[in-house]
This record gives C-alpha cells, structure tokens and sequence, in this order.
C-alpha cells in the first residue's frame, strides 16, 4: 500500500485561468454612471437656460470673496486648533484649577450660536475700545476699527471649544504604558507630548477634525453680518444689484461644495498617511 502525497496544509488552491469575468473599473459601475449623466444634465440645464452675463462684472469680486474664505477657514482652523490642544489636555490631565475654566470655555462655546458670539464680539468690544483712550492711541486701533479680526477671533474661539472637546477624549484615549515607558526611558514631558502622546491623539481624530473644518467653512458665512465680505456676502450683492435670485445662490453652492471636497479628499490623504508617519 502507498502513502497518500503529502500536500502543504497553507497552500490554496489556484483558480484555473480565463475561468473569472474582468471586472469593470469603480468609476465604470453603472450606478455612477447614471449619477454622472444626472449631473452633467443639470449642468447643461443650468448653463443654458439660466442667466449668467452678470459673471464678467462681478468675476474680481467673486475671487476675493473666494480667496477671503479661504483665508477666514485657514487662520481660524490653525489657530483655533493651537488651542484646543491645551484645552484638551488641560482637561484630560490638567489640575483642577486648568481644568474647571477650560471646561466652562468649551461649554460655553458649544451652548451658545456662533452668530451670537460674532456679534457680542464686534458690538461689544467694538464698542468698548472707543472708549479707552490708551487703545485708540495704540497703534492696534487702525485695525481693531475694522470687522476682519472680530471675526477671526469669533470664528477661532468657536473652533477651539469644539475641537477642545475632542482633543479631550483623543488624549485620553491614548494607551497609559506608551507614556509611561516613555517616562521610565527618561524622556522630557515636553518631548513626550511632541512625540509620542500628540501624534497618535490627532492620528485618532483626524476623521473629526475633517468634518469639523467642513463645518467651519459653512459657518464663515456668519461674519458678512458685521461688514467681512466674504463670498456670502458678494452673492448678496449680486442679487441686490442684479435682482438676480438664483444663479448667484447657485454659484455660491458649487463653490461651498467644491471647497468641502478639498477639505474632504485632504483629510483623507492624511489618514493615508498617518500610519506611515507614525511607524
């Protein structure tokens, strides 16, 4: 009697060739192929049967109100991200005394509207530093007389106390033993939280983060209430003086939605990339 052939227990087996269909590309899919027709059909609908001879008058204004949105989302999100991170951490590890103001500065933030606080910061400062004489002889007051800085500073005390909360949970959510075999090594705090605690609490919320800026580029609209023309506020005034009612709100839509996939696309990259970074 012969022995059975002996055959390796984690080989698979192999699929004769030519025996499996090609599969189509993703973008081939039938389902966004009807999504892509429905959506050329609209653009068709709108370029031919809307009113669009007003774009050559308005188009350097529609830039800098694009541009000034931009810049509004960028300053407010960095600066407003520099400190939620030591009003996450105050919170998470923080003595009681860092704690319990970040705490009310975050609830606070998060109870109240955004176009209640851009408005108690322009009305109320604005009104207040008239009134001190050593401000209006500062060099600071040919700038704190015009609206951009109150709705940077609004806009970045809203993001802060949001992502404050955030980065809260994210720095507790880090694994303990990482930092504390990092303090057994010898390692500086300050070395530790550049390095180790920092990068895998961000690595964590960086899907938050992404549709909290979204968001933030959908709030800028609130500062063309105190004057900021931004590109809400130049739409307005191209129906105001076009009495066009429509297209300008169209245009202002693809342009809020192209800019939220940029947003979307760049935070998704850096996931991609956050792995590679942190190995």
């Amino acid at each position: 009697m012969t022995d059975p052939p002996l055959t390796d227990p984690s080989s698979k087996p192999v699929a004769p060739q030519g025996s499996g269909r090609a599969r189509l590309p993703e973008w081939l899919a039938p389902h966004r192929i009807v999504l892509a027709a429905i959506g050329l059909a609209i653009v068709w609908l709108c370029v031919t049967q809307m009113r669009w001879d007003w774009l050559p008058d308005y188009g350097w204004l529609i830039a800098e109100g694009i541009w000034r949105t931009i810049w509004l989302l960028v300053v407010s999100c960095i600066l407003g991200f520099a400190l939620a991170v030591p009003l996450g951490l105050a919170q998470a590890v923080g003595p009681w005394y860092l704690a319990a103001p970040a705490r009310v500065f975050c609830t606070v933030i998060r109870g109240t509207p955004l176009l209640l606080q851009v408005w108690l910061l322009y009305f109320g400062l604005g009104s207040l530093f008239p009134s001190i004489p050593w401000i209006r002889q500062s060099e600071l007051w040919p700038l704190l007389r015009q609206a951009w800085p109150y709705a940077v500073l609004a806009l970045t005390l809203s993001y802060a106390g949001y992502e404050g909360e955030v980065m809260r949970g994210a720095f507790r959510s880090v694994p303990r033993g990482q930092l504390e075999a990092a303090q057994a090594m010898g390692m500086p705090r300050l070395t530790i939280l550049r390095r180790i605690w920092l990068p895998q609490a961000v690595m964590q919320v960086l899907p938050t983060l992404g549709g909290e800026t979204v968001l933030q580029m959908k709030a800028t609209p609130l500062v063309a209430t105190i004057t900021v023309v931004e590109i809400y506020a130049v739409a307005s005034r191209v129906r105001q003086d076009t009495l066009i009612t429509y297209e300008p709100l169209l245009l202002l839509a693809v342009v809020y939605m192209a800019l939220a996939g940029v947003i979307v696309l760049g935070f998704r990259w850096l996931e991609t990339r956050a792995p590679a970074r942190a190995g």
